[in-house]
């Protein structure tokens, strides 16, 4: 792997704390959706900064989309989701990551995605590579967020693809009409959204890790196989 200048194209606010970067990365090597990439921001006087981001958009030549979460006191998610404007330049280095994948063509299984809050950005990349190739392999995910200003790519979940199944479950504040109570995660959610686990699915948990550790408990805990159970845990720097 080596480093590739990335050009801001593009930024797109997802919730009051997150923007989707579009980056046009000459020479990128395309990707495979759940991998990341280093950032690294380099300042004036030689002293630099990296961090670990996942990869939200399906493989498009040269461009790649990044989805940063504000980290309040942090050195470099602020820059990115507030100050970094078209025509800035970071570095790029990957694609990075060949466990938390989904490989389209190869798996044949039904699969599910349960991400809890920034943790929808690498499942997101494989909902998007689903539809842009026209898979029909079926997709459940069960999204949760604080609240509803907290979802990301919200339109686009919404608007759904065929065969892809989504669920919202807020843990503070629900919209109205919502049939689901506010609260956390629970078994019952897996057991009325997810998918049963006789039907062997791939499965894909990703978020902050006592989400994680709680949500891979569960699966195990209603007897799905532990070994096709893929997690991806989010520290307080998105890394």
């Amino acid at each position: 792997m080596r480093w590739h200048a990335a050009e801001l194209t593009e930024r797109r606010t997802e919730s009051p704390s997150a923007r989707t970067l579009v980056l046009h990365v000459p020479g990128w090597p395309g990707h495979l959706p759940g991998q990341h990439v280093d950032v690294r921001l380099t300042a004036e006087d030689g002293y630099s900064t990296q961090r670990s981001y996942s990869l939200a958009s399906a493989p498009d030549g040269d461009l790649v989309e990044l989805t940063v979460q504000r980290v309040e006191d942090g050195e470099v998610s602020p820059y990115l989701a507030d100050d970094m404007a078209p025509g800035d330049l970071v570095e790029l280095r990957g694609p990075v990551g060949g466990w938390f994948i989904w490989r389209p063509g190869q798996q044949t299984e039904p699969v599910l995605l349960v991400a809890g809050g920034s943790g929808i950005v690498p499942v997101m990349a494989m909902i998007r590579v689903r539809t842009d190739l026209g898979i029909r392999v079926p997709f459940r995910l069960l999204y949760s967020v604080r609240t509803p200003e907290d979802r990301f790519y919200a339109q686009e979940l919404e608007r759904g693809a065929p065969g892809l199944d989504t669920t919202f479950l807020y843990s503070r504040t629900t919209p109205p009409g919502s049939s689901r109570p506010a609260g956390r995660l629970t078994p019952q959610d897996l057991v009325a959204w997810g998918w049963p686990p006789d039907f062997e699915p791939a499965v894909y948990v990703c978020g902050p890790t006592g989400f994680v550790e709680t949500a891979a408990a569960f699966l195990v805990g209603l007897g799905h196989d532990p070994g096709r159970i893929r997690t991806e845990r989010f520290g307080p720097t998105g890394g």
